[in-house]
């Protein structure tokens, strides 16, 4: 038995360990986003403000994905309104198959 509880001390130690790491790079990755976050909205209108706020609390993964690439494109404007903001909505937004259902 004494062998067997050493197996299973070591597993966790391991576990946590792991466990650490993660947390730790879920830390980096939000200051990360809260830097970007933070230059951004420096860069945006009233408007646009305000519909990166409604897509925030509504999609949080396309408000990340959205935040990657306004922090690409900040150096290239002085400002981004909100009709800037929407075409950038629209071309990240996957695109759709129609399909044409046909009966003999």
């Amino acid at each position: 038995m004494n062998e067997l509880e050493e197996l299973k001390k070591i597993r966790v130690e391991e576990l946590q360990k792991q466990l650490q790491g993660q947390q730790e790079e879920e830390e980096q990755l939000q200051q990360q986003i809260n830097q970007i976050e933070a230059i951004v909205k420096t860069k945006l209108t009233k408007e646009a403000l305000s519909r990166l706020g409604n897509i925030k609390a509504a999609h949080p993964e396309k408000y990340i994905q959205l935040l990657a690439v306004l922090g690409q494109l900040i150096g290239k404007f002085n400002a981004i309104d909100d009709k800037l903001l929407k075409d950038i909505l629209v071309k990240l937004e996957p695109k759709k198959h129609q399909f044409n259902v046909r009966r003999k």
